[in-house]
């Protein structure tokens, strides 16, 4: 993957993305050891879910503040202090005792990352001459960590749970070493954040519509993600494998079919068209009848994700305020706020019934197939598109739409997972 125009920060640019990998592989290292660190801890479904709730909820309670951060000491300082709080967590929780402590440095873990993505993105789109080569890079990298991540989780976790973690620690020690002497702050300083701007963007009725559907997304992609495990019941290294199995359906719905489908049908037809078939992929799930099955759809089903991975955030870009920072701060508090809860719901409603979460996930991402129904035909409209189920007549046509969301793009870097 090489750029079309000449990169003289090139090394900067890869380096950026070289951290993301091993940031995103650092959250997805967690699934296969779940059932292993819940049976030595003594620690309930519920209480392992902690591990990522914890995660998730201070990630997006720090969005914000890293992102105030950024405008007051630069891309690199913040980026390079999220690095430094992730390698630190990841360590201790190697020699953690108990469900509270695992459960609180994964929270600081959280914080780091999110000190992380706060400004990585932004920071590779005001290096780079070629930005759609590096939104490609970035979203390759993220690809590759949510694929890899498990599989060093598998083959690791057989030594013992607490493996993972330090090695993950350990590669985020070189991640800081190639932050400091990699990285550099381009020449243009950000833009101060202030909350109220945040806030404001949600007067917005399209951007509001947006939200709402990726709330009920990503509540969804975290009960997949973290209850899945346990459900499955599986050692340690075929979880890893299955779970790297997931992570490549999710790369190949970003990298392969997530962009080509929006640029045929618009990207709201195919998030809608995402959705729906995750839906679908939920309710196998829960009526599975036997773990090989359950593998199947579970691949099927990243596949959809990585489908929305890959046009929900363009979307919400398109329909935000043109100043990346607003739209990204408000993005990012509620896509992984709502997000926050789901392995905990998940866990304590699973005793009642171990298929009762798909269930439940079923029934959330209806509210946004319901949604899409009812203003889907709106937020088209706003980008120049238009859908099947509405004879809202569009003033300007798909192609100007995807143009004018292109443009947007320029100032507004897309940010694939925070999909996840």
């Amino acid at each position: 993957m090489a750029s079309t125009r000449p990169e003289p920060h090139r090394a900067a640019i890869y380096s950026t993305a070289f951290i993301a990998f091993f940031a995103i592989a650092g959250i997805a290292v967690v699934d296969p050891i779940l059932p292993v660190i819940g049976l030595e801890i003594g620690a309930s479904t519920w209480q392992i879910e902690l591990l990522f709730t914890a995660y998730i909820a201070v990630m997006a309670i720090g969005m914000i503040p890293a992102v105030i951060a950024t405008g007051r000491f630069g891309y690199k300082a913040v980026l390079s202090a999220g690095v430094s709080v992730v390698a630190v967590a990841a360590i201790l929780a190697s020699i953690s005792t108990g469900i509270g402590q695992l459960a609180a440095l994964r929270g600081l873990w959280g914080l780091g990352n999110a000190m992380f993505f706060a400004t990585a993105m932004v920071l590779l789109i005001a290096l780079a001459n070629d930005r759609e080569w590096a939104v490609e890079l970035f979203e390759t990298c993220l690809g590759l960590g949510f694929a890899v991540g498990p599989l060093i989780g598998g083959l690791l976790g057989q030594i013992s749970w607490r493996v993972p973690f330090f090695v993950c620690g350990a590669l985020m020690v070189v991640a800081l070493v190639v932050s400091l002497t990699r990285l550099k702050n381009p020449d243009e300083a950000p833009k101060q954040l202030h909350v109220g701007e945040v806030f404001s963007l949600f007067r917005r009725p399209a951007f509001r519509t947006i939200c709402l559907i990726t709330a009920t997304y990503n509540f969804v992609f975290f009960i997949v993600l973290g209850y899945t495990p346990v459900f499955l019941g599986l050692g340690v290294i075929p979880l890893g494998f299955t779970f790297t199995a997931w992570g490549v359906g999710l790369a190949f719905g970003i990298l392969v079919v997530g962009h080509r489908m929006a640029a045929r049908l618009g990207a709201v037809q195919t998030v809608a068209f995402a959705i729906a078939g995750l839906v679908v992929a939920l309710v196998l799930l829960a009526t599975s009848v036997g773990t090989a099955e359950s593998i199947v759809v579970l691949v099927l089903a990243g596949v959809f994700m990585g489908i929305n991975n890959a046009n929900l955030t363009d979307l919400a870009l398109g329909l935000g305020s043109p100043d990346r920072g607003v739209t990204t701060g408000a993005f990012n508090l509620v896509r992984w706020g709502f997000a926050a809860p789901a392995p905990v719901i998940a866990g304590l409603i699973a005793p009642a019934s171990a298929r009762a979460p798909f269930w439940l996930a079923a029934g959330v991402l209806l509210i946004g197939i319901a949604t899409f129904a009812w203003k889907g035909s709106a937020m088209a409209a706003e980008l120049g598109e238009r859908v099947l189920w509405s004879r809202r007549p569009v003033a300007t046509s798909v192609v100007t739409g995807r143009a004018a969301q292109a443009e947007q793009a320029e100032k507004v870097p897309a940010d694939a997972l925070t999909g996840a």
